[in-house]
């Protein structure tokens, strides 16, 4: 049986150290050679294009220059400047704050609601009700919204039941002061569903040992729910707030569909003036407009988190 001394086991250890990093660095080429055709097409479809729309809203390119490209100047700022004071622009920034200050927390709530009947009061046909719900979610929005637009015609089938119950309806997608609210119950129901399936498998994750001792405490269901659901809650609530409040601020089909961005603008969203934007042949002032969102959308998220994350 070989001796081993003490100089044969600094030799493998150091024969050991050496090969730790050679087989390091294998294992990461290995890596990237395995996330090369991902990073490839991320770099080309996305990173590209972001880089490109960002350096076209600095020109004053639009359609005419297409058959010049050299004739396109650089005007730095001069389209968010522009867009500042666009009457137009700011309308469209009203209407998108309007329609996500309301769709979100009312989006919110419901699917909490849903989700708290769903794991605690519904027990039978609970599979049932969960696809229900989340159908919509899979549905195209432009099916939805064509659906919707019949039900709220004048005489559409919300205006027949209310003529049952003696009331009057209005003219809802035709009328500015209904236009809006219409969309954001289009949108309410539609996306309740993601937030609800969120919403339960959060619930569902919660300790219930601390439920038990509120209960034995003495603290009823609704204590339960403000002192300790809703805590236990917030970072699921962040995340669901956080997704939905990116797809309202983009909302852009509801109103393509159902109201062309009327009646007089009032469903003139900022992706939807955008659109109309590129449709006028204003690529550069389009493209500010469009970053503009982007920073807006990044700022609401930065203030959500600092709101909802654990204070832990």
């Amino acid at each position: 049986m070989p001796t081993v001394t003490p100089q044969v086991v600094v030799d493998a250890a150091s024969g050991a150290g050496r090969a730790r990093p050679a087989r390091r660095r294998r294992r990461a080429l290995v890596a990237w050679l395995l996330a090369l055709p991902f990073s490839v097409l991320f770099l080309v479809f996305m990173v590209v294009p972001l880089v490109a729309s960002l350096l076209l809203s600095l020109t004053d390119l639009t359609s005419r220059d297409l058959r010049d490209p050299f004739a396109v100047e650089v005007v730095g700022l001069e389209n968010y400047v522009r867009l500042m004071g666009d009457a137009g622009f700011r309308s469209a920034v009203v209407n998108t704050v309007y329609f996500a200050g309301v769709g979100v927390p009312l989006t919110v709530a419901v699917a909490l609601l849903l989700a708290l009947a769903l794991n605690t009061g519904i027990n039978r046909f609970r599979s049932l009700f969960r696809v229900g719900f989340y159908t919509p979610v899979v549905t195209s929005m432009v099916a939805i919204a064509v659906v919707w637009k019949y039900i709220l015609d004048p005489g559409g089938l919300l205006n027949q039941v209310l003529a049952g119950m003696g009331i009057t309806g209005p003219d809802w997608l035709h009328d500015t002061a209904w236009a809006m609210p219409s969309l954001i119950g289009l949108a309410t129901w539609r996306n309740m569903g993601t937030l609800m399936v969120i919403f339960l498998a959060g619930l569902q994750g919660l300790p219930q040992d601390v439920f038990e001792a509120a209960r034995v405490d003495g603290a009823n269901a609704v204590q339960r729910f403000f002192s300790h659901t809703l805590p236990l809650l917030r970072p699921t609530i962040l995340l669901g707030c956080v997704l939905i409040s990116v797809y309202y601020f983009q909302f852009f089909e509801e109103a393509f569909v159902m109201t062309g961005g009327g009646p007089l603008g009032s469903t003139t969203s900022v992706t939807y003036f955008t659109y109309e934007q590129f449709g006028y042949g204003r690529y550069g002032y389009a493209s500010a407009a469009s970053y503009l969102l982007a920073l807006a959308i990044g700022l609401v998220t930065l203030m959500q988190f600092r709101l909802l994350r654990n204070k832990d």
